[in-house]
């Protein structure tokens, strides 16, 4: 009978597909002791044996190796180096597979060519009732994060994402900038208002009392990439151990040990309680410092340095070499009989497809993640596996009991290459050309390639003007994590660096646009209160300073803030805004003047939004005693209905619907509500 890669690591040991076999992989296995290093003790070594039914997966059982019931356990696999860069000696590597790695606890060093980086974290297991329980260091075992309920989960098209790095800013006694880590802890005093901050405990939006994610509204929350990194959190794009949580998000300063499983859970149950989906971001193109590499590197990486010529090299497309980033880039393209962890049967797969597969699985079941953000798809360069990691995901959200539009798999390449939503390869794209654009109209200007105003911004209202088929397979959004380069800047810094006035009308213009946009509208966090850089930002170096949830309070940004907060909490709830239906209903371009106004939502069937927007210096004279800016086509008030502009959480009188004056740099959004 078929048994699962988990099931067998519920009662044993597991290396799957190690490259050497001459001489058998072994388990080296111990118990961490506290010191100045730590030490493992009563340190033992077993040698793996392959299975008789598949002779790729090396295992011994847990009841043979020595274990005391109830006792946490350090542990590595012991292989023949299969590294390129290294001279194929015995080394200790992580499990592939670990679900906790405990970085306080390293393998032993090795002479050169080996350095430190070389030394992989132990993997950690607690052995109960003859069984391997995932726990986290302290033998704390988590239970698994609830589901949303389904009745509760937002659906794809009201979605309103909130992108959040894991390396965050403060400032200390001297005014300058100290950068941390924002743990799982500090990200659920986000989200719950009575749970403390760690590392960032005493700033003001994440005291208790007040949660700053509920305050804006957004009904999703995705993090750079939280699976276990090499790197310290300065970026995240590193992963080393895919299926564990990351060391340095689950260790607050000042605590004993690393509880990163259990922290994670209680944030995504904080999620999940308050109605807020939980996206994952995953880095499949390469990775950093990864077991792999030691394991059996051939099958599972390629180093184009090495191999230019080798076909996984090379990107889909012919658009050149794929980029790692200093990683290892995963292999993509060979198949071979071997074990199926995912069936547990034998079969023509490729190796590395079948990992990263198996570990989005592991993601779903025990974290119950809702949404997963594809990173880098350009260097994936195999759309077939992009595929196919989509579709296993989907069906894991099925088989359990999630709707087909309470989950969506998206994925990154900046050039937005429409074929991969035409093809069915993914469930949507990040949509930098609405980043693009909407720093060119915010500016005054047209579109790169547009020769026209007007639909450079008709185009970054509705995006199936650019190709997209509908608002649920385009994220939108005003700049992200990608700050480094030109005109990537964070938001206020890019109209600091253009040298424009009335920075603040059109930071509030330009979230006008993103949230009444068909489309997903993404918020990088701190834009919605206009953050800026503390560090420079540049290339290779990036940025290291992407959030400073210090500044939310300033009067400034805090009037940003409630602007944008009350136009995300329509977009969560408008079923105008839910669909794609959109209509440009007054275009003005004389005298200077550029003003467009646009109304969203099914005629006769939705409350209508209407969007009045300014996209230049024009203002009307309001020294003339009732003066207004008219707009003709103002769609009629249904009956026992009153006109709200919600920007600035005011009614509108009768008489003054669709004739209120308009300042430069300025957007109104109006819908109608119950008298």
């Amino acid at each position: 009978m078929a048994v699962q890669f988990f099931d067998l690591k519920r009662t044993g040991f597991v290396l799957w597909r190690p490259l050497h076999r001459d001489r058998a992989p072994a388990l080296v296995i111990g118990e961490f002791q506290a010191g100045n290093p730590p030490t493992l003790i009563n340190r033992q070594q077993f040698d793996l044996a392959a299975l008789p039914s598949h002779p790729d997966v090396f295992t011994i059982s847990a009841n043979r190796s020595g274990l005391a019931d109830g006792h946490v356990y350090h542990y590595w696999f012991e292989v023949t180096d299969s590294n390129p860069d290294r001279d194929g000696r015995r080394t200790l590597c992580t499990d592939p597979a670990a679900f906790t790695v405990d970085w306080r606890l390293q393998a032993d060093p090795l002479p050169a060519p080996y350095n430190d980086d070389d030394r992989d974290p132990a993997a950690v297991v607690l052995f109960r009732n003859g069984e391997l329980i995932p726990c986290d260091a302290d033998g704390t075992v988590p239970a698994r994060a609830p589901s949303l309920a389904q009745a509760r989960a937002p659906r794809n098209n009201r979605l309103v994402i909130y992108e959040l790095p894991t390396s965050w800013a403060s400032t200390n006694a001297q005014g300058d900038p100290q950068i941390g880590v924002g743990t799982f802890r500090d990200v659920r005093a986000l989200v719950d208002i009575a749970a403390p901050a760690a590392n960032f405990s005493g700033i003001p939006a994440l005291s208790p009392g007040r949660s700053h994610l509920e305050e804006l509204g957004i009904n999703a929350l995705e993090l750079l990439p939280i699976a276990d990194s090499f790197v310290d959190r300065e970026w995240g794009y590193a992963t080393s151990n895919y299926f564990a949580p990351d060391y340095d998000l689950g260790f607050p300063e000042g605590h004993a040990s690393p509880t990163a499983s259990g922290d994670l859970v209680n944030l995504v149950t904080a999620c999940h309680e308050r109605g807020v989906r939980f996206f994952l971001d995953v880095v499949m193109a390469f990775a950093t410092h990864g077991p792999m590499e030691n394991v059996n590197f051939d099958e599972y990486h390629i180093d184009p340095q090495r191999s230019p010529n080798d076909p996984d090299a090379g990107q889909s497309g012919g658009q050149g070499t794929r980029d790692g980033f200093g990683g290892r880039l995963w292999r993509y393209g060979p198949r071979t009989e071997t074990f199926d962890p995912l069936s547990g049967g034998r079969g023509d797969f490729n190796p590395a497809r079948q990992f990263l597969k198996t570990h989005i699985v592991r993601w779903m079941t025990d974290f119950a993640i809702d949404g997963i953000r594809m990173d880098s798809i350009n260097n994936i360069a195999n759309w077939d596996f992009v595929q196919e990691f989509k579709d296993v995901a989907r069906e894991t959200w099925i088989a359990s009991g999630g709707s087909t539009d309470t989950f969506l798999v998206v994925g990154e390449e900046l050039s937005v290459p429409l074929e991969l939503l035409r093809q069915g390869r993914l469930d949507g794209l990040w949509n930098e050309r609405f980043k693009r654009g909407i720093r060119n109209v915010i500016l005054g200007r047209n579109d790169d390639g547009e020769p026209s105003f007007e639909w450079s911004v008709r185009k970054l209202i509705d995006c199936r003007l650019m190709g997209f088929a509908d608002g649920a397979q385009a994220v939108n959004y005003l700049g992200s994590h990608d700050v480094e380069g030109f005109r990537n800047e964070r938001l206020f810094n890019f109209l600091l660096n253009n040298g424009v006035a009335r920075t603040e009308e059109r930071i509030k213009l330009a979230f006008a646009c993103l949230l009444t946009s068909v489309g997903l509208p993404m918020i990088f966090a701190g834009d919605e209160f206009a953050d800026q850089h503390d560090l420079s930002v540049g290339n290779p170096a990036k940025q290291r300073d992407a959030v400073n949830f210090e500044r939310v309070d300033e009067p400034f940004r805090r009037r940003v803030f409630d602007f944008v907060a009350r136009l995300v909490k329509l977009r969560t709830t408008s079923d105008a805004l839910s669909v794609n239906e959109t209509d440009f209903i007054h275009v003005d371009f004389t005298a200077g003047k550029r003003v467009l106004v646009w109304r969203r939502g099914r005629p006769g069937v939705d409350d209508p939004v209407v969007v009045v927007a300014n996209f230049s210096e024009f203002a009307t004279d309001t020294s003339v005693p009732s003066a207004d800016y008219f707009v003709p086509n103002w769609p009629g008030t249904p009956v026992d209905k009153r006109w709200r502009d919600v920007s600035q959480a005011r009614d509108v009188p009768d008489e003054w619907i669709g004739r209120e004056p308009i300042f430069p740099w300025e957007a109104k959004v109006y819908t109608t509500v119950d008298r």
